[in-house]
């Protein structure tokens, strides 16, 4: 889902914390803005893992409905970015400035992310954005918010970002455990790592989140990493089943005196041997 310093960044928005290096599931938070009356809830990773309010949807046939890719165009970059604001924090409705926040997170996220992507941010060896989209179908209709905030439109069609996350060749990502293979002295760096792994709170439990973590192992493959690494928190079990689900174990975990400093739950690290 911890930044690195960006280039040229727009004016920063006080007291927020930045989310792109954000885990799948972990806990929420509260925090407090430096605006008057105005509180957000920022949760770390994805609704897919926390409980919904509402059940979830249905998607029929995922197999062929959704479709898993690196990003096309920069509007569906854009909906991806949407997707992950409305993902990682909530906002109340009546409070004044809410949309105007949003829109300010989003759009900095969004040139922070096209900065990563593009190569301008120096520890970045590479990052792809991977997406699963789906054809706005009648059945999502009654998620008029996630249908409005995340839709693109491509060849014509109208499409909704339903799913996200970022693949990150690096050696480490700032402010976040850092990986102990192949090594910080490789002279050809093959360490990645996922973050802003994050899928619409409305269509949690449709395999979504594993469906996506697969593809990005087979980006992963194909850039010849061989040590891929997640960050996920300690007390977010079934996230940590998803993932080790996918072939991922345990490797270190955060020190309690680094996670109360930096304001967060204690994050786990796990690794995944991409050469088997």
């Amino acid at each position: 889902m911890a930044s690195a310093s960006r280039l040229l960044p727009p004016a920063p928005i006080p007291s927020v914390p930045t989310f792109r290096h954000a885990s799948f599931g972990a806990a929420p938070r509260i925090c407090r803005l430096a605006i008057p009356s105005f509180r957000c809830r920022a949760s770390a990773a994805t609704a897919a893992v926390g409980a919904a309010a509402a059940a979830p949807l249905v998607l029929e046939d995922r197999a062929s409905a959704v479709a898993l890719r690196e990003f096309v165009t920069l509007d569906e970059l854009r909906a991806a970015v949407s997707l992950r604001v409305r993902t990682f924090y909530e906002y109340a409705r009546e409070t004044v400035g809410a949309e105007d926040h949003r829109k300010a997170l989003a759009e900095r996220e969004y040139e922070a992310l096209q900065n990563r992507i593009s190569g301008k941010m120096i520890n970045f060896q590479r990052v792809s954005c991977i997406n699963g989209t789906v054809p706005l179908l009648p059945s999502l209709m009654s998620a008029e918010e996630l249908c409005s905030a995340c839709k693109f439109v491509e060849d014509g069609e109208e499409r909704i970002v339903v799913s996200s996350l970022d693949l990150n060749q690096c050696l480490w990502l700032p402010d976040e455990l850092t990986g102990k293979r192949p090594g910080v002295n490789e002279s050809s760096h093959t360490r990645a790592y996922l973050s802003n792994v994050c899928v619409a709170k409305e269509l949690q439990r449709n395999g979504l989140g594993s469906a996506l973590v697969d593809k990005s192992k087979g980006l992963a493959r194909q850039w010849g990493i061989t040590d891929l690494y997640v960050h996920v928190a300690i007390n977010n079990e079934a996230a940590q089943r998803l993932y080790m689900k996918c072939g991922f174990v345990y490797e270190s975990e955060e020190p309690a005196w680094k996670a109360r400093h930096l304001g967060r739950p204690r994050r786990l690290l796990l690794w995944l041997d991409m050469r088997n």
